[in-house]
């Protein structure tokens, strides 16, 4: 009995085994199968993919699609292959395996645009890109220097369908004496592929190069090497752009409407299952979704049965049009012109009215509206599944936006609805910082890429995710200046910390030393006998020799004297390695300040690191009749300048203003002798988004400027003034807007001007100035 038991289990084990082998070296059969239209079966090495199970009403044959070079009709096999091939042929390139860093290494990270060939057009936008190159800090006209390199070919635009296409880009490339299989290049590309199947192919074969893409999908985008550009249109401006319309941080964040959208609705085709399920969320009131079918030549082949009904919401029009008594009474005609009248849903109504802004997929992965809602501060609610979001590798998307599922849409309502106001108010914010600091031009998208790129190369002073998604941005923290945070003024609070409390005095010297008396000598003392004065540089920008050690007044802190090589303007803002201290006290060398003053203003900018904090206050005004920017320097109760002659500021701004700034702007300064302290509060108002900051009326300032010997021709020379309002309008073109903030605040010690006695006030010397 016993051994009939153990016969039974050896012969059920041995059938299974069978069984087993049988099945597998089926299923092994079929791994093996090269895929249809492959020509190879999978690598050596390679891992053995899931089964992937075919997609229901599959087509049996592929649908024919245009050659990479225009034209439809058929085309044969090679053609398909060859117009694919520069989507998958460098699949696997990442930063390691295709791209060179020995040049970066040894010239650092400098971009080379080619020259523009004759009779080849260039769109608009690509000009725009190519200009922004052109203008940044990384742009050299040597390709011997260049680490990176950029087509002047228009790669914006692979539609074959598209006017802008660039026919026989192929050859074209192939042909660049510097494009050595595409290595170290990159490829700007907003739309590619074309109707019906819109594939991310470019039509060219991009070889080793990296692609800055908008709409590219995960499955395509390499990490580590392509960089995911957002959708802009060919208006989106060149430099500057304008700023988010959040102005007020109102609680509880809600506005009129939860959730809207207002766009095409595809009736067939890519991007039509979302946009045609749209109408099951829509309710009229506070999720306004609305689509119209009205587009393209042939949409009414295509209309169903809901098409008139989402037309007429779509264009739905306001309520004094559908009144019977205003028609009859002809208010159409005498009061109103009733093609005049915008729909009852105004988009941009929306826009500015809504908590959060839906953005589907359009035929490509990305849309318009992206940008759209950032800007109006609506918390874009993302469907489009797929989709590398633009900058993904340093910018965190679930700080500004919700990420949803085009399988989920039913769910979007009642998961936004969950959301806490706290949390919305906080996705509104970074909505417009995101804006302003990456996406409001194309300069700052251009830039963003470059930094990015720049970073994977330099990875041991990259930035990290607190720098790209926390304000100023990445664009003006520069880490070659320090890896450290705490480094910068913009950090402190985050890291707990507080700058040094000491400062360097840093004096422009322009005029010899013929005499004792001289005021700046006489600044020196006063500042050397601040409680909080480290040392004092003197920077020596006088065309007569150095003077003598013992003309010096002996001081309680050391006194360095340095003599600038190119006795420029721009010299004062050197980063120059004496200065160990967090701030900088900047002062022309006829100014007049005591001991109390530079007290004070040192205590005022410590709890303001990251602004300008002085005396001497300017203003500038938009001139209506000469449609130009305005310079003055009346005593008003406003201002958006405080002057360098007399002004504490970190001494990070000496970096930003050498190596941020491009050479043109510094020339201009050098070559007028002028606008320097013009130019440095444009800079940091462009950073921090915030006016300086003046502290004590100082009445004397300007009497005693105007005093001194020395300096009293060139302030009262009308020259001078004139040069700076040009200055004005010339750094305002470059920056693109006007970054300088009008205030009205004047921050004064305790106790200032109080009928109080003079014993209880700790900045006793300031009023009797």
């Amino acid at each position: 009995m016993q051994a009939k038991k153990r016969y039974l289990t050896l012969l059920s084990a041995g059938t299974c085994l069978v069984l087993l082998v049988y099945l597998g070296g089926v299923w092994l059969q079929a791994a093996r199968r090269p895929p249809p239209g492959s020509r190879h079966g999978p690598r050596p090495g390679a891992e053995r993919p899931w089964p992937r199970f075919p997609d229901a009403l599959r087509p049996f044959a592929p649908a024919e699609r245009p050659g990479p070079e225009g034209g439809g009709g058929r085309v044969s096999p090679r053609q398909r292959r060859d117009a694919s091939a520069g989507l998958y042929r460098g699949r696997r390139c990442r930063m390691e395996s295709c791209f060179d860093f020995a040049q970066c290494r040894k010239n650092g990270f400098k971009v080379y645009v080619y020259p523009q060939q004759k009779g080849e057009k260039i769109a608009e936008s690509y000009q725009n890109v190519l200009a922004a190159i052109e203008g940044s800090r990384f742009y050299t006209s040597d390709p011997g220097q260049a680490c990176l390199f950029v087509l002047s070919l228009d790669t914006l635009d692979r539609d074959q369908l598209s006017p802008q296409y660039v026919h026989n880009l192929r050859s074209k490339v192939q042909s660049l004496h510097l494009w050595n299989n595409g290595r170290n290049h990159l490829i700007f590309n907003l739309y590619s592929g074309t109707w019906p199947d819109y594939t991310e192919d470019v039509g060219f074969d991009i070889g080793q190069a990296m692609l800055a893409k908008a709409s590219i999908s995960t499955e395509n985008f390499r990490p580590n090497f392509d960089v995911s550009i957002p959708l802009f249109s060919k208006d989106h401006p060149r430099t500057g752009g304008e700023k988010g319309f959040l102005r007020f941080n109102t609680i509880p964040p809600l506005r009129k409407y939860m959730l809207v959208f207002k766009g095409k609705r595809y009736l067939t085709g890519i991007g039509s299952d979302t946009r045609n399920a749209l109408y099951h969320v829509h309710n009229g009131e506070d999720v306004v979704l609305l689509t119209t079918c009205k587009h393209g030549k042939d949409w009414q082949k295509h209309k169903d049965s809901r098409c008139d009904r989402d037309n007429a919401e779509y264009e739905k029009l306001p309520a004094v049009m559908l009144d019977g008594d205003a028609a009859e009474t002809g208010l159409c005609a005498t009061y109103l012109k009733c093609h005049d009248l915008l729909p009852r849903y105004d988009y941009r109504e929306m826009l500015h009215n809504a908590t959060f802004c839906l953005v589907p997929r359009g035929r490509r992965l990305g849309s318009f509206r992206f940008l759209e809602a950032l800007q109006a501060a609506c918390v874009p609610v993302m469907l489009s599944n797929g989709w590398e979001l633009p900058f993904s590798e340093v910018i965190d998307w679930n700080q500004a936006a919700v990420i949803g599922d085009e399988r989920l849409l039913l769910q979007i309502p009642s998961t936004i609805r969950s959301i806490h106001q706290d949390k919305i108010l906080a996705l509104r914010q970074q909505t417009q910082f995101l804006w302003e600091a990456y996406f409001s031009s194309v300069e700052k998208i251009v830039l963003t890429t470059l930094e990015i790129i720049q970073d994977r190369i330099f990875k041991h002073i990259s930035r990290n995710s607190l720098i790209w998604n926390k304000h100023p941005g990445g664009l003006f923290v520069l880490p070659q200046y320090s890896s450290y945070l705490g480094d910068f003024p913009y950090y402190y609070a985050n890291l707990g910390l507080k700058p040094l409390s000491t400062f360097t005095a840093v004096i422009h010297a322009v005029t010899p030393l013929v005499s004792q008396s001289q005021p700046v000598l006489k600044l020196l003392v006063a500042v050397a006998k601040s409680q909080y004065c480290a040392q004092i540089i003197v920077l020596w920008n006088c065309d007569k020799p150095l003077p003598a050690k013992h003309r010096w007044p002996a001081t309680s802190v050391p006194v360095i004297v340095i003599e600038g090589e190119s006795k420029v303007m721009s010299s004062r803002f050197l980063p120059y390695d004496n200065i160990v201290t967090d701030a900088v006290l900047s002062l022309d060398e006829d100014t007049v300040l005591s001991t109390t003053e530079v007290d004070f203003a040192f205590t005022v900018w410590q709890s303001f690191p990251e602004r300008i904090v002085g005396y001497p206050a300017r203003s500038h005004f938009w001139d209506n009749t000469k449609e130009r920017w305005g310079y003055t320097s009346k005593w008003t109760n406003d201002y958006s300048m405080v002057l360098t002659g007399a002004a504490i500021y970190h001494k990070y701004y000496h970096y930003l203003y050498t190596h941020y700034l491009p050479a043109s702007l510094k020339n201009m300064v050098d070559q007028l002798a002028n606008c320097e302290d013009i130019l440095m509060n444009f800079l940091v108002s462009a950073v921090t988004k915030l006016p300086p900051i003046k502290v004590t009326q100082k009445k004397q300032y300007k009497e005693t400027m105007m005093g001194q010997t020395s300096r009293a021709s060139r302030w009262a020379d009308p020259d001078h003034f004139a040069q700076r309002q040009s200055c004005m309008n010339t750094f305002a073109s470059w920056f693109g807007y006007m970054p300088l903030i009008h205030s009205q605040m004047r921050l004064d010690p305790v106790l200032f001007k109080d009928q109080v006695s003079i014993l209880r006030k700790k900045y006793r010397d300031i009023e009797r100035l």
